[in-house]
Parts: structure tokens; sequence; C-alpha cells
């Protein structure tokens, strides 16, 4: 089963995948769509508020946090990654549970990372906000190392998250039936 959508104008079919028996999501990948990359970063870019620096988490984000950067002329961006790294110093880590993964996760980033965020004007990003659990973690995280949120961007509100305020998005994705139907 499918689920065929216009992003940042372009066609794309998502594939239907099984949460329980009763739930399906969309998985929307932006890993090799350069293109559907390209144009969900220049919309986002042209509802952004002023920014100093675009924060993601590992991993699904990235391509789009990284297009985002090199189009707002090759700004700083961030990873928040899912376990310390060897060459991290002075970590600060928060966990998350989100509905695409099955067990809870860390987001933590390093010195190198909070320097860069520290007293700066921070625009998260992310692929798809659903939940809102990974956008919460990354929130804490941010305001755990001294940055200041400006904006939270996903090129995807998937279900509830649509209702949400607080978060800026080019276009909704239901949550599905297990006969592919809208939930």
């Amino acid at each position: 089963m499918e689920y065929k959508m216009t992003i940042a104008g372009l066609e794309r079919s998502l594939p239907l995948c099984k949460v329980s028996d009763e739930l399906y999501i969309a998985g929307f990948i932006m890993f090799n769509d350069v293109e559907i990359t390209t144009a969900c970063a220049k919309e986002l870019l042209e509802q952004a508020p002023e920014f100093d620096v675009i924060v993601t988490a590992e991993s699904k984000g990235i391509p789009l946090a990284f297009e985002m950067a090199r189009q707002a002329d090759n700004c700083p961006y961030i990873v928040a990654r899912k376990g310390a790294k060897l060459y991290m110093q002075d970590i600060v880590s928060v966990s998350v549970n989100s509905i695409t993964t099955d067990h809870i996760q860390t987001l933590c980033v390093g010195k190198d990372e909070r320097d860069v965020i520290e007293g700066k004007r921070v625009l998260i990003v992310d692929d798809v906000i659903s939940t809102g659990e990974s956008l919460a973690a990354i929130e804490r995280l941010v305001e755990a190392v001294g940055g200041n949120i400006v904006a939270k961007m996903t090129v995807l509100a998937e279900g509830e998250a649509a209702d949400r305020d607080d978060i800026i998005y080019l276009e909704y994705l239901p949550l599905f039936n297990s006969d592919g139907t809208p939930a």
C-alpha cells in the first residue's frame, strides 16, 4: 500500500508501514532524494525567521539540515547524535522515545557542538513530526546548552502534530488504518 501526496510541489508515493494491527504510518525518507530535499529546504527557508544555526537529530533530518544550511549561505548545522562518539568531550545528553523506534534512544552533543549553539538563535528542523517526542528531546538538548530556539520546522506534520501551533510545516500527513485509508 502507498499514499500519494505532493510535497514542495513534487509528487511522491510513500509506502505505508505497520506500527500496530490498527495503525500504519506513511514512510517519508529524504535519503537519496536530492530533488525533494532541495525543494523542501527552499520552501522551509522561505518561512524561517532569522537564525544562526540549524539543529537536527540523527539521522533522517540530516539531509534537510545540510541542504537548508547550504542554501542559507553555509550557516552551521549541528546533528544531535544518537550516542556519544570518541571525539566528543563534555557530553550533554537527553532521552527520547520515538514512534518510529522500538526502544528509548539518547541524543547528545559534545563541547564543540555546544560552543556553536550556546547563545545563538537556533532553528530546529526534522523531516517528520508525529508524536513530538523527538522534537521535545531536541528542544531540551538545545535549552540545556544555552541555545535560543527561534522556530521548529518540519516537512510533514503527521496526525495530531498538524494541530500544534508551535511548529512550521509544509504538508499534513495523516495516520492510516490497516486497510490504507486515512485514520
